[in-house]
């Protein structure tokens, strides 16, 4: 065990299983001390290497990833601490490794559940390696105005109550990290503020004692009066109370063992802390304050008292000119985060990203304020939850259903389509679901499934300017471009598409008025007339029933039917629609295993001359 300072102000640390708050906090006292290096030389998360972004102040900084402890140790000489944030399974096996590091000095191990017989071998080593063992369980220690480990000492706002960023006259040993706290308020409030302070944490067998780190304090000359705060359970305040008995310890020691209230129970009692448990007398808080007390340990009465005892000693020590009161200062201010400072309504941030339709905040998901358990009580289907989607709105019952089967309708072509050849080849190739998904969507055009939104756009322009069907395709001829929605390679008069023929049965038979369904087969009748194939099909009639379905259900205004149709909405259905489609003959070439067919003249292209 050391006996003086384990810690400075150029004290660097090596983190240990990376956690992003412990890091920055230990950070940000460096920059409130005035550190000029941060604390934290390197984090080793095993098996990765890069950086960590973290701020040192207003100052962005990199800190190194390391895949091993002994990479880490290696390429930072300096760094003594190891700061270990593993899980009890693993804490034992990293702590030793970090032990046996030559640059190791100090290991504080922060996890609670270390196996005993884990921790004592532990000991055993760092005891033969004259090396510190802060912990298992522990919170860590602190050196006010120069370094501190994770946690140790609170939030920023308990760091700076508690004078923690400019070293004091007092020396403090704690098993209990959150009762370190507590008395790094009281010694702000009643002396000069803490030097240093170790919570050695509530194991049975804690790697570092309390009359270890008495015995460092009463070697730095720094300090000037030890308090000690220890616990029921256990025989390690009587080492102190041996030390002080044979004048060991030269300094005034303020003491209390907390857990007197322990006899007020009819049976044993287990507090805490694995060691706060009594095992007779001798291990009671009553007793081991009336030991340290009998040694010359001052002992209130209770815990109460013992802020003024800390109070009466820290003055007596002040007027006998052996403490020299040091002086505060004012710590600079540590940048605020900008999501706490949105929290605390000091800044406003612009949104990067604005959503209308999802939100997934509260308890739930919604879909355009619409929650998940509403759409399953109200057996809403694919339809209802496309519409909440896209247009943000619950549509009529014979709406959502007309939506359901263009999808239905609109699945599969076949496998000669583009995107269907596309995919297939995609497929054949070895490539993924997605890129063969990928690669039969990108077909779509107007083509191929795209012309939805165009024949829709046509129609109603044409259907809303009294066009007659014949001035509408004479006045497209002349333009030289075909008609949107019209034409096929193999429907004709004589063999009509049945997808047509449903959703037109459909649209009769529910919508209140079909008035752009009508005109389209108006313009089929004329078109007719000059080519048996150039008949209505899917897409041109999808096109004009959806201008249907949104003029006449009265949920859309007119601007707002002409933004759907502007911004491609209809086409999405049909993407929708194929993508199911797609992503069935990606599953049926991957079954089938046929490999990429080749062409018979890659072996002309391809023969060596």
């Amino acid at each position: 065990m050391a006996t003086g300072q384990i810690f400075s102000r150029s004290t660097q640390a090596l983190f240990y299983n990376y956690k992003p708050s412990p890091v920055q906090r230990m950070l940000d006292f460096d920059f409130l001390c005035g550190r000029e290096k941060p604390s934290v030389a390197g984090v080793i998360q095993p098996g990765s290497e890069g950086f960590h972004k973290l701020f040192f102040g207003q100052e962005e900084i990199a800190i190194p990833i390391h895949g091993t402890i002994a990479g880490a140790c290696q390429a930072h000489a300096t760094a003594d601490v190891f700061v270990n944030f593993a899980s009890f399974r693993s804490a034992f096996a990293s702590s030793m490794e970090a032990l046996q590091q030559p640059t190791i000095q100090v290991v504080a191990i922060i996890a609670e559940g270390v196996p005993e017989r884990d921790t004592k071998k532990l000991i055993a080593y760092a005891q033969t390696h004259n090396k510190v063992v802060i912990g298992p369980a522990t919170v860590g220690g602190v050196q006010a105005g120069a370094f501190k480990i994770g946690d140790t000492g609170g939030t920023l706002d308990n760091i700076l109550a508690c004078k923690l960023y400019r070293p004091g006259s007092v020396g403090f040993v704690s098993k209990s990290g959150g009762m370190s706290n507590e008395l790094y308020n009281v010694l702000a409030r009643v002396t000069d503020g803490l030097y240093e302070g170790i919570a050695i944490g509530g194991d049975a067998f804690p790697g570092s004692t309390l009359s270890d780190h008495v015995l460092r304090f009463s070697n730095i000359p720094q300090i000037k009066m030890i308090v000690v705060l220890g616990e029921l359970g256990g025989r390690d305040e009587y080492s102190l109370v041996e030390a002080l008995q044979q004048g060991r310890v030269q300094k005034p020691v303020v003491a209390w063992v907390t857990g007197t209230c322990a006899k007020l129970f009819k049976s044993e009692v287990q507090f805490g802390h694995a060691g706060a448990k009594s095992s007779g007398d001798e291990e009671s808080a009553q007793a081991k304050n009336r030991a340290l007390q009998l040694a010359g340990a001052v002992v209130p009465t209770s815990f109460e008292g013992l802020e003024l005892a800390i109070k009466q000693v820290f003055e007596r020590l002040v007027a006998e000119e052996i403490i020299a009161p040091a002086r505060d200062v004012t710590p600079p201010v540590v940048p605020e985060t900008l999501s706490s400072a949105i929290r605390s309504g000091k800044v406003r941030a612009p949104t990067h990203v604005v959503s209308t339709i999802c939100d997934d905040r509260g308890e739930e998901p919604t879909y355009a304020g619409v929650n998940m358990t509403t759409l399953f009580e109200r057996d809403y289907g694919v339809g209802d939850v496309l519409a909440l989607l896209w247009w943000k709105r619950s549509l009529p019952a014979y709406c959502t259903k007309f939506i359901e089967m263009c999808v239905m309708l609109c699945a599969d072509h076949g496998p000669c389509v583009s995107g269907a050849h596309n995919t297939i080849v995609a497929a054949r190739a070895g490539k993924d679901l997605v890129s063969c998904l990928t690669s039969g969507l990108l077909t779509v055009g107007p083509r191929f499934g795209g012309a939805v939104d165009d024949a829709a756009r046509c129609f109603k322009a044409a259907r809303d300017a009294n066009l007659s069907p014949h001035l509408f395709v004479e006045s497209m001829k002349k333009k030289g471009l075909r008609v949107p929605g019209i034409g096929h390679r193999i429907k004709s008069r004589d063999n009509r598409d049945s997808r047509v023929l449903l959703l037109q049965q459909y649209a009769r038979a529910h919508f209140p008025q079909v008035r752009y369904l009508d005109y389209a087969v108006a313009v089929e009748d004329y078109t007719l007339s000059k080519a048996a194939n150039l008949v209505l099909n899917v897409d041109g009639c999808i096109g004009a029933l959806f201008l249907d379905l949104l003029a006449s259900c009265a949920m859309f205004q007119a601007h707002e039917i002409d933004e759907i149709v502007d911004i491609g909405y209809l086409n999405g259905l049909f993407v929708l629609a194929r993508s199911i489609g797609l992503i069935g003959h990606t599953f049926d070439q991957k079954r089938l295993k046929q490999p990429l067919y080749r062409h018979p003249w890659e072996d002309v292209l391809y023969t060596k001359v």
